[in-house]
């Protein structure tokens, strides 16, 4: 009597585009999203349109309570915990907690600071604090935001080893709760990072003649969640179905808008 159920289950796993994988940590087993699983970004607006039909949401993960994750898991979604980790962001409920020392230059967005991630002994516990956050939620992943601060104009001399360091200490941080994470952007540190990520979050590749570095991801059988914000469908979705990624179009704001390929 029990068989219908579980063939329910197997078909929902089917339908996010998963299969599961050995964990680092004591939770046993972790999401592993596969190329191609249609996904769903929206980080604006308190309220996430659950109506959307794609097995994989990514939302903000202080903004939204557990309830909201929990009613996308009722709907067979897996739902990614959007965190930033390479920027202070100073309306965040934990902001008080960064010292002035760790807080460095705009990175271009109203009330966000590019971070001193060589400073782990400090940021450490207030990323884990965040993770934790995400796990209890009940998260099943995390996109980890502002990885390759190495690249800009920070204020402080940061260095690809420090970039790789840190990014490799966020990863071990999600997986010892279960979670799966993402590498966002940071293209350059891909072929080094990809063993250590379960898929990677990407804007713009295709505007900027970059997805081609995404490659290593689909070649490991991890999705590439991708967006483009300027270019119209008809330039990035041939492309793109092409390398196997998972796409869509979306407004800078990324309110409840998309339009996939």
């Amino acid at each position: 009597m029990k068989r219908p159920a579980l063939l329910l289950v197997a078909l929902a796993l089917l339908l996010a585009g998963c299969s599961s994988v050995s964990d680092s940590g004591s939770s046993g087993k972790r999401w592993q999203p596969r190329p191609g699983v249609a996904w769903q970004w929206q980080l604006s607006g308190k309220k996430v349109d659950t109506s959307v039909d794609v097995p994989v949401y990514d939302i903000d993960g202080f903004d939204q309570p557990r309830s909201t994750v929990t009613a996308l898991h009722r709907k067979g979604r897996k739902v990614i915990c959007y965190l930033s980790t390479g920027a202070y962001e100073d309306w965040r409920p934990d902001a008080k907690k960064f010292p002035r020392s760790v807080i460095g230059k705009g990175n271009g967005w109203e009330g966000e600071s590019w971070l001193d991630i060589r400073k782990t002994s400090v940021l450490a516990p207030l990323m884990a604090a965040r993770f934790d956050m995400c796990r209890k939620k009940g998260f099943d992943a995390v996109e980890p935001d502002n990885m390759d601060g190495y690249k800009n104009t920070t204020g402080f001399p940061l260095t690809a080893a420090d970039q790789l360091r840190y990014n490799r200490l966020i990863a071990k941080l999600a997986h010892d709760r279960g979670m799966a994470v993402g590498l966002k952007n940071d293209l350059d540190q891909i072929p080094d990072l990809v063993g250590d990520f379960d898929f990677a979050v990407n804007e713009q590749c295709a505007q900027y003649d970059e997805c081609a570095a995404m490659k290593p991801f689909i070649r490991a059988d991890k999705a590439v969640f991708h967006v483009e914000y300027e270019l119209p469908t008809s330039r990035f979705c041939p492309e793109v179905r092409r390398l196997k990624f998972s796409s869509m179009l979306k407004k800078y704001e990324l309110g409840a808008w998309r339009r996939a390929c």
